[in-house]
């Protein structure tokens, strides 16, 4: 019983997807997720599917279905080619020396680029919940025709009057700077217990030194830091609370302004974009049953449950009673695989319940013997009176001919029987 429970509840809790970061260990590679994030997905009843960063996964995304949120965070730089041909005219002296500044996360990785520009084009697509944190809003901002700064100290903050210092590498949870958030929009929403007319800033916790440089055109800002980078933006015709939905990118890091040897947060706002994500609107809500239908669910249910266990036991071990159980799972299959009422991924995840019930020997056979009986009388139905007797008189015949035939070959095999004993 508590399995089928833990079933049941694996559908209906949120599933959001996040794609690892790799690194090297031991000289391996092994591929990792920040804990905060994936604690506060937890601790809002979502559960979290990480995507490893490996070779081919953009071409598998499908596969990891049902997808009701999508979180992207920090990485490495973005391939500048995929948003800028020119590389902001730098020289290759500068480029060198902020390289040396940011050697953690000036590398290149082209597959993770590939991974999680996919998936957002594909939450784009669909209209699925996507947060973006830090490296995260600036994909999603790529996905969709913008731009970044490469460097942000060199292309942005000494041409302002404000100097802002967006990471601090000796203290990156301790690190805030100020910014000003824009009215009327989903991050006044969450933080609306601080905010006020008169005060409409926040510190924040940054670690980048890259940024929104051109804001993709469906984009509209939630936030500016003083020297005027975008710190979160979000579009507003994808954006609908009441529904879970919503499509934003946040260049600070809201999971990491906690106070320090505590869980408690810098404002409650903070964790309010990762409580949205989680959120239960976000999964289907399945339709209301009558009695009959709901009979008739339980009997499909339980024909797949039954073929999962013939499946591990072994068909052997099953009663035959319960074989014929199987019928009701095995019609289901046969009526919505024929027409492609279900998808590729609910037929693999049918598959995967046991549903083996398409191939069970008990089905095919009253199935074939159901077959046989109508194409029979249908065939009899047109033969005469005469005709009908005749065949009744040679099948009694041959039925007697084969029961002589039989107790000869079983009188023969037990003389044989007898033989080989002495």
């Amino acid at each position: 019983m508590a399995s089928q429970n833990t079933a049941d509840i694996s559908m209906i809790l949120p599933r959001v997807l996040i794609v690892s970061r790799r690194t090297v260990r031991k000289n391996k590679f092994v591929d990792f997720v920040g804990e905060y994030h994936l604690d506060l997905i937890v601790s809002y009843g979502a559960v979290p599917v990480i995507v490893p960063r490996v070779s081919g996964v953009s071409m598998l995304l499908e596969s990891f279905k049902p997808i009701h949120g999508v979180l992207l965070c920090e990485g490495e730089d973005i391939d500048p080619s995929l948003y800028d041909s020119e590389l902001s005219n730098f020289t290759l002296e500068e480029l060198e020396e902020i390289r040396l500044a940011h050697t953690s996360d000036t590398s290149i990785d082209r597959e993770k680029d590939s991974i999680e520009l996919a998936l957002a084009k594909l939450c784009l697509e669909r209209n699925i919940p996507y947060l973006g944190i830090c490296r995260g809003s600036q994909v999603l901002n790529v996905a969709c025709g913008g731009t970044l700064y490469q460097d942000v100290e060199k292309e942005l903050s000494q041409f302002q009057r404000v100097r802002v210092s967006h990471i601090n590498y000796d203290d990156y949870d301790g690190h805030r700077h100020v910014v000003k958030v824009v009215e009327n929009t989903p991050v006044h929403h969450w933080f609306k217990e601080t905010l006020d007319d008169n005060h409409m800033e926040i510190l924040v916790n940054s670690y980048h030194h890259q940024g929104v440089k051109k804001l993709a055109q469906r984009f509209v800002p939630m936030a500016f830091a003083p020297d005027g980078l975008i710190e979160g933006f979000y579009d507003p015709d994808a954006y609908n609370p009441d529904d879970g939905k919503f499509i934003m990118g946040l260049q600070f890091h809201p999971e990491r302004m906690r106070h320090p040897c505590s869980d408690e947060f810098d404002y409650p706002g903070c964790p309010f974009a990762y409580k949205k994500l989680s959120s239960q609107e976000s999964v289907p809500k399945s339709p209301k049953l009558n009695k009959e239908q709901e009979n008739k669910r339980r009997m499909i249910v339980r024909s797949f449950s039954i073929a999962k266990d013939m499946y591990i036991a072994g068909r052997g071990s099953i009663d035959s009673f319960k074989e014929s159980e199987l019928e009701a799972g095995a019609i289901f299959l046969e009526e919505n695989t024929a027409h492609n009422v279900l998808s590729l991924q609910q037929e693999n995840r049918l598959m995967q319940m046991g549903a083996t019930v398409r191939n069970g020997h008990g089905y095919k056979k009253l199935k074939l013997k159901n077959e046989r009986e109508k194409m029979a009388r249908s065939i009899m139905g047109k033969m005469s009176v005469e005709q009908l007797s005749d065949m009744m008189s040679f099948y009694s015949m041959m039925r007697q001919i084969c029961s002589e035939v039989l107790e000869t070959k079983l009188h023969n095999l037990e003389l044989l029987n007898n033989n080989d004993k002495s």
